[in-house]
C-alpha cells in the first residue's frame, strides 16, 4: 500500500511540473505571436525599402564597364545573390528572365554575386549575357549601399538612387507603392 501511494504521489507530481511547463510554453508562444504580429517595420528588412535612397558606391563589373551611384541614369534592376543560398539558386533564372525585358537592356540591369570568383562561376556565366556582374564581398559596395541583410535581394531603383520597389522576389518588384 505505501508504493502504491508512493507511485500516486509521484505521478501527481509529474502532472504539476507539466501543467506549470505547459503554462510557460503556452505564454512563449503568445509573446511570440505578438512579436510575428507587430508592425513589418518592426523587423530588419532584407534590402532598403521603397523610398530610400542607396548608399554611394563605387565598382567595376566583370566586363570592365565601371558603376556608381552617379551613374545611374535610368532606372535599374538590380539582384544580389550567393552561391550558399539555395532560394538563390530557384530565382537567379527568373531574374535572368525579368532582365532580358528591362528597357535598355543589361546596363540597367546589376547583378551582384557575394563570393570569390570560383564560388559564384556558375553564377556569372547565367547573369553576364543580361547584365552587368559585380563580384564582391557582402558588406562592401552595392551590398553595403542597398543594405543587404539576406538573399536573394532585389532592388528597383531609379536614376536618383530612391528604391521604388525591394524585397526577395520578383514579386515583391511588381508591388510598387502608389508613392513612387
Amino acid at each position: 500500500m505505501p508504493f502504491l501511494t508512493a507511485l500516486v504521489l509521484g505521478v501527481g507530481v509529474l502532472c504539476l511540473i507539466d501543467l506549470v511547463l505547459t503554462v510557460g510554453v503556452i505564454r512563449r508562444l503568445r509573446a511570440h505571436e505578438e512579436i510575428l504580429t507587430a508592425r513589418p517595420s518592426a523587423f530588419p528588412s532584407i534590402v532598403l525599402p521603397p523610398g530610400a535612397v542607396i548608399g554611394g558606391f563605387s565598382a567595376e563589373s566583370t566586363d570592365g564597364v565601371r558603376v556608381s551611384d552617379e551613374t545611374l541614369t535610368e532606372p535599374v534592376l538590380i539582384g544580389v545573390f550567393s552561391p550558399d543560398c539555395p532560394a538563390c539558386h530557384d530565382r537567379l533564372p527568373q531574374f535572368a528572365e525579368r532582365a532580358r525585358s528591362v528597357p535598355g537592356g543589361r546596363r540597367n540591369v546589376l547583378a551582384v554575386l557575394v563570393g570569390t570568383e570560383e564560388e559564384v562561376a556558375d553564377q556569372r556565366r547565367t547573369l553576364e549575357p543580361v547584365a552587368l556582374v559585380l563580384i564582391e564581398k557582402h558588406g562592401t559596395g552595392l551590398t553595403k549601399a542597398l543594405q543587404v541583410n539576406g538573399f536573394p535581394s532585389l532592388a528597383l531603383v531609379d536614376e536618383n538612387g530612391r528604391v521604388v520597389a525591394s524585397g526577395s522576389t520578383l514579386e515583391d518588384l511588381d508591388k510598387i507603392p502608389a508613392h513612387a
